[in-house]
């Protein structure tokens, strides 16, 4: 038993709700069913249910105290263990100077297209709504918003360009921001409607954006702010907006789910939220309401005097005062916005978590320079040379099996101190490659090791030209099934970078979208079809059909054009990817942090 109390009080306060009482001295061991059951501790004794510390419990002095709390208070002094990993000798030869410069020179006309849109959705609605909103409606930018809300005004933001070359027209950053930013050195995703974007109006892909950042929040039970400045759906689209499962009312749902899971959400009324928008303020467990700027109602003054005759201002029909006052929708009553923002840092100094002390001295940084994967982002499949040595500590990596399907790289390294497992495209994925990313996947998922997969996958599958050729290609199929199901069952995070190809079934073993990996991003040269454009040969009748093909495909294959689709959670430099790896892997720990846990409850109910 006392073996089994030590393992508990090594796993970081990770406790089961099995519970101990010194009441009597008959102890007895529940088997556990949880995932880990070797850090699992299930203690319990007929006489009652309360949790004891090891040393009252040892002592024989109970005073009914929780463990969980005992422990979380505890000083405990951990460290990790010291990399022995090889570093990775990879500076660049003479031999690949033609790749690289051909690579470097794609990379950087992909970065000029890049910064294009940056600029073009830096704009908003437009110079004329910029100056609307914010002298005419007295309003603050949201970007503004957002610097006076984070610390620091850090903030790292998601899908970007989604809303843009859409059927329907651009949609600058699909009319509404989302991201993770730290409020009081606490990571909380955000949803910031943009008002100058067709006046905060909700279109399908922000709709889906909306839903995608709800998504991050539930994953990674992030805290969830929610800056609601919204003039409700757009009407002509209103099929692609209302009726469907994931579609507007999944908003209101997964509010409800958070709450049950002890996943914060505050919301801020710095606009109208006018329709569906009123039920995001009145289901989030706290909100502040700004007034004069603020207002909540389903029906705005047009409609009641249409259905009444009756005139009314927007503050009196639903402004800060009412709700704050009389119908009690909202907690805090905030003046003006600056005041709104710091009250919502002051609610989030509330929740329950408890944060280590950040120490980033000691971090090795890679020994090549980043900037070098300019010219190392592949330019296509052909020509993929390694990137590691400019992602990982010290350039350390531990190989596993390297010489055993080599054309799938897979090892131990550490990005900014935190452990990972990488999964590198080398080549095609063969039926030996696919079995060591099988065994490779399952390896670090029964060691607690976050998963990350650098993607560049082949343009297209292989043809069966021959017997020896179809037998060959289902085996390929039979153990690249067994990679998929190794992907899709490990229950560690995973992160997914394309740096080249995302291609046909291939990309799905490699953890693709439609495998939930935590976070996937692209790099400005990836493409994302089914296959590669100038590929298509075999799918075509004439050359006619393939030329269409090709052309389509080089549209439709753009990173620009799968972000724009949210298809990915944001376009990245390459130069920016050690960075952007090293923030996702603290905000996935931060839940380790949080001190109030998961039960299984009602949701919050607002009066």
């Amino acid at each position: 038993m006392y073996s089994c109390l030590s393992r508990g009080l090594r796993t970081k306060g990770r406790l089961c709700p099995g519970y101990v009482s010194s009441q009597s001295p008959l102890w007895n061991v529940d088997p556990c069913t949880h995932r880990r059951p070797e850090r699992c501790l299930h203690l319990r004794t007929s006489a009652g249910n309360l949790w004891q510390p090891l040393a009252h419990i040892l002592s024989g002095q109970a005073k009914q105290l929780p463990l969980a709390a005992y422990l979380m208070s505890t000083s405990v002094h951990r460290r990790r263990l010291p990399s022995a990993f090889p570093v990775l000798d990879e500076a660049l030869q003479p031999i690949h100077n033609d790749v690289f410069e051909a690579n470097l020179r794609n990379s950087q006309a992909c970065q000029e297209r890049y910064i294009e849109y940056m600029e073009k959705v830096k704009k908003g609605g437009g110079e004329n709504a910029v100056k609307r909103h914010t002298q005419r409606n007295k309003k603050m930018l949201v970007t503004d918003r957002l610097r006076m809300l984070f610390d620091d005004g850090y903030y790292f933001e998601l899908s970007p360009f989604a809303g843009m070359g859409l059927p329907y027209g651009d949609i600058p950053s699909a009319g509404c921001l989302t991201g993770i930013g730290k409020i009081n050195g606490l990571w909380c995703v955000f949803i910031a409607n943009d008002a100058t974007v067709s006046g905060g109006t909700a279109y399908p892909i922000t709709v889906k954006k909306q839903l995608r950042a709800q998504d991050v929040a539930i994953q990674n039970r992030l805290p969830c702010v929610y800056l609601v400045d919204s003039g409700g759906a757009f009407l002509p689209l209103q099929s692609e907006i209302f009726p469907d499962k994931n579609q507007g009312g999944r908003t209101f749902y997964n509010e409800a789910i958070m709450s049950a899971m002890k996943i914060p959400q505050v919301s801020v009324v710095c606009g109208s939220c006018t329709a569906g928008g009123a039920y995001i303020p009145t289901m989030a467990e706290e909100t502040v309401m700004v007034h004069r700027i603020g207002t909540i109602f389903l029906g705005g003054p047009p409609l009641v005097k249409a259905a009444t005759g009756e005139e009314v201002s927007p503050e009196n029909l639903g402004g800060a005062t009412l709700h704050a006052e009389v119908s009690g929708c909202v907690d805090h009553f905030a003046s003006v916005e600056k005041e709104a923002y710091e009250t919502t840092r002051n609610i989030i100094s509330t929740l329950n978590f408890e944060l280590p002390e950040e120490d980033e001295a000691g971090v090795e940084e890679p020994l090549h320079s980043v900037e070098e994967l300019m010219g190392l982002a592949p330019r296509d499949y052909e020509h993929s040379l390694e990137i590691l040595s400019r992602l990982t500590d010290g350039s350390k990596f531990q190989e596993f099996k390297a010489r055993y399907g080599t054309t799938l790289v897979t090892g131990f390294a550490r990005i900014s101190r935190h452990q990972v497992g990488i999964v590198a495209s080398n080549g095609a994925l063969t039926h030996n490659a696919s079995l060591k990313g099988s065994h490779f996947v399952q390896l670090c998922d029964q060691r607690d090791i976050p998963l990350i997969f650098l993607q560049n996958t082949v343009p297209m599958p292989e043809l069966t030209l021959s017997q020896n050729q179809a037998e060959t290609n289902a085996n390929r199929l039979k153990a690249q099934g067994s990679m998929m199901s190794a992907v899709a069952c490990a229950s560690v995070p995973k992160i997914t970078i394309v740096i080249g190809g995302c291609h046909g079934a291939e990309s799905y073993a490699m953890c693709g979208r439609s495998f939930d990996p935590n976070f996937l991003f692209l790099w400005p040269n990836a493409r994302v079809s089914l296959v590669a454009p100038g590929h298509s040969a075999a799918l075509a009748q004439d050359e006619e059909d393939v030329e269409k093909i090709n052309k389509r495909l080089e549209k439709e294959s753009s990173a620009f054009f799968s972000s724009g689709r949210l298809w990915d959670d944001g376009v990245i430099l390459p130069q920016d990817t050690r960075k952007v790896l090293s923030d996702c892997l603290k905000i996935i720990k931060q839940q380790e942090y949080q001190l109030s846990k998961e039960k299984i409850r009602t949701p919050l109910l607002r009066m």
